[in-house]
């Protein structure tokens, strides 16, 4: 373990006995490393803030046997599963306000509004995923995890062949129209006037079929999240049937001064192909430590590798993952 500051006075209370793992975050990453983690013995803490990005998201796809599940029935029956092991403790509610190295493993200052106890644990792993922030156009979030939604491989298919909206502000957009063109021909792209789109990429979507406005968006129009249309403050109107936005992804890491992980370009946590990251017995699972397919399916196989690599390094034995 490399060195680093010593750990404060224990705060309200201490939980003595060290956990195998503590795992911070209760999404599919989490959930999934805790499950495979808790099948090989491990005691596992589990400390979840119980505020998952796709709290806005009514139904989600592509999570193999639960195709069309509300995201928070899938975390319902995962707790509900874990709740068959007796050397599995969730903690919801609740965050880490503080980690550090702690002799052989790592101590964590706990609570709700603020520090109320110090755990340790001999390993770490960060499934915390992202925060986002929606691009500032009026009323979206009535309609977004509705019909305007952030990922196209979750749920174009619902919206295939339909007049389709492209809300962002990133240097990615003109990418990200291209992918959703996969799935309608008709496709506008809405930069809420920012300078986002070049004219080579919007002369190339044009060549696709694809329009790009570059006015602000004074509107969203529809009825119980069902979106209808936009209305652009140069007074131009559009009629859609849904669409996607791209939001601003980033990694809340406000806990981790004291180690001091490396982070790649991005501000995602940087792990090898096993999900160690560079602090020895810290490891990261989801979309906290590389970008990607950010669906349920993929989290939680990122997950349940990780638990695997963990249990390996902690008895020394090597592995191909």
């Amino acid at each position: 373990m490399t060195e680093h500051s010593p750990v404060p006075e224990p705060v309200e209370g201490t939980d003595d006995e060290p956990y195998d793992v503590l795992i911070v975050g209760g999404g599919p990453a989490g959930l999934s490393a805790a499950l495979n983690l808790a099948r090989s013995l491990a005691r596992v803490l589990v400390v979840d803030a119980d505020r998952p990005r796709n709290a806005a998201t009514l139904i989600s796809h592509g999570f193999l046997t639960r195709d069309g599940i509300p995201p928070h029935e899938l975390r319902r029956l995962a707790r509900a599963e874990l709740a068959a092991y007796p050397n599995v403790t969730i903690r919801s509610r609740e965050r880490v306000f503080q980690l550090q190295a702690d002799g052989s493993g790592f101590a964590a200052e706990i609570g709700r509004r603020a520090p109320e106890l110090t755990v340790r644990a001999h390993r770490v792993l960060l499934a915390t995923g992202l925060r986002e922030t929606l691009p500032e156009v009026p009323n979206l979030r009535g309609f977004y995890g509705v019909t305007l939604f952030s990922c196209a491989a979750c749920d174009a298919w619902e919206l295939q062949d339909r007049p389709l909206a492209l809300i962002g502000e990133t240097p990615d957009l003109a990418a990200r129209a291209r992918l959703i063109a996969r799935w309608t021909t008709r496709l506008t792209v809405f930069t809420n006037g920012a300078d986002t789109v070049d004219t080579a990429e919007e002369a190339e979507l044009a060549a696709a079929g694809i329009a790009v406005e570059r006015s602000p968006i004074a509107e969203l129009h529809g009825e119980r999240g069902a979106l209808t249309g936009i209305t652009l403050a140069d007074g131009t109107e559009h009629a859609v049937e849904g669409g996607f936005v791209r939001p601003e992804w980033e990694t809340d890491l406000s806990f981790l001064p004291a180690l001091a992980p490396d982070l790649d370009a991005h501000g995602h946590l940087a792990v090898d192909r096993a999900g160690r990251t560079s602090v020895p017995g810290l490891y990261a699972a989801g979309d906290v430590a590389s970008p990607g397919p950010q669906q349920l399916i993929v989290a939680a196989g990122a997950g349940a590798r990780v638990a695997a690599v963990m249990i390996h390094d902690s008895i020394g034995v090597a592995t191909a993952h």
